[in-house]
């Protein structure tokens, strides 16, 4: 790369770190690239920093020593977060998404670009201290809000499959109860999807008793993984507590009241914002 003016280079800087979270960059490899001395560089981070964290954009970890570097985690303010949710939460509770079973009609939603980028970065935020190496999701409606997460925090995604496919090659299947409907359902992945010892952050659309995300659990069970973390877009508030087959979660949205009457729902922000 040609050598920039310093306001071309603090741009460029930006665009890179952003493209590459959770990604340890050397100071040597920013100099390299854009032919500078290292303490330009370093002041350069300096800026991009204090700019990051004032306007809640993520954070700039810099590791001293040979092997060190700096490494930007995406990051949302609890402020702002809460108030995109709150707007996520009023769209949610247009009469029209009401579903019998007390389901809500969110497909629409996660086709959303700028709605998945924020809702990827919440959870991302919810879960930048724990050491994670995949992200799993059940087909089909979690897939976007599994790569959204996954984005944010730089780490592939596994999809597990209702059935399983000739094309996936060998692979585990098990069958699991519905926490909501209480019928046996069938869930399996491939053998080559997920190593062994994996630590896991789960993502899923919707939980009303939790029986889809407690199947993954016992499915990561047999793959020697540990789950790292739960993370839902909207749990229903609906079910009892000793109904909910868990309890460590993280929730974006909760839906709290729904008539099938009337088409009423309310929707308020998840227990994210109660921690």
């Amino acid at each position: 790369m040609k050598k920039l003016k310093r306001s071309s280079r603090l741009v460029e800087m930006t665009q890179y770190l952003l493209s590459r979270p959770h990604t340890l960059i050397s100071l040597t490899a920013f100099a390299d690239r854009y032919q500078s001395a290292k303490s330009s560089i370093s002041e350069d981070l300096a800026i991009i920093k204090e700019v990051f964290e004032e306007e809640g954009i993520g954070e700039l970890h810099t590791l001293a020593g040979a092997a060190g570097g700096v490494k930007y985690t995406p990051k949302m303010q609890e402020a702002s977060a809460l108030a995109i949710m709150t707007g996520i939460c009023r769209q949610l509770e247009q009469p029209e998404r009401v579903l019998p079973g007390g389901y809500l009609y969110i497909t629409d939603m996660l086709g959303q670009p700028d709605m998945l980028a924020d809702v990827g970065r919440m959870f991302a935020t919810a879960f930048a201290d724990r050491k994670i190496d995949v992200i799993m999701t059940v087909e089909t409606k979690g897939i976007p809000l599994a790569y959204a997460t996954a984005a944010c925090m730089n780490i592939p995604v596994v999809i597990v499959r209702r059935d399983n496919k000739v094309t996936e090659g060998s692979a585990v299947s098990i069958n699991y109860v519905s926490g909501s409907t209480k019928r046996i359902q069938t869930m399996s992945l491939a053998r080559r999807a997920l190593k062994e010892q994996s630590r896991v952050l789960i993502i899923d659309d919707f939980m009303k008793a939790g029986g889809t995300i407690q199947g993954m659990m016992d499915l990561l069970f047999e793959f020697k993984a540990t789950v790292a973390g739960v993370g839902v877009f909207v749990e229903s508030g609906e079910i009892e507590h000793e109904e909910r087959l868990l309890e460590d979660y993280v929730s974006l949205a909760k839906l709290t009241a729904v008539d099938m009457k009337t088409k009423q729902t309310t929707v308020v922000p998840g227990n994210y914002f109660k921690s």
